[in-house]
């Protein structure tokens, strides 16, 4: 009887916090704070980025390519004949 009435109460808990927490969420004054959120955050992008340096490239050329050879390599004595 007891456990029975443990588990009713714990449906029961979980239930209303489900249901609070999407109603929280849903309501229009949650939503019109998210939004107003993205705003802002836009602006600040803007505001930002007008005042960022454009730094030159300075990655030219900066990879040397070595011709390789096909030189036959001496067999080690240390790890025997691989």
């Amino acid at each position: 009887m007891l456990k029975e009435i443990k588990y009713l109460i714990f449906i029961i808990i979980i239930s209303l916090f489900i249901f609070f927490t999407g109603r929280y969420y849903f309501s229009d004054e949650n939503i019109k704070k998210s939004y107003r959120a993205y705003k802002n955050i836009d602006e600040k992008i803007k505001v930002y980025s007008k005042d960022l340096p454009i730094l030159e490239n300075d990655t030219q050329d900066i990879i040397e390519y070595v011709k390789q050879t096909n030189k036959k390599r001496k067999k080690s004595l240390i790890f025997g004949n691989f």
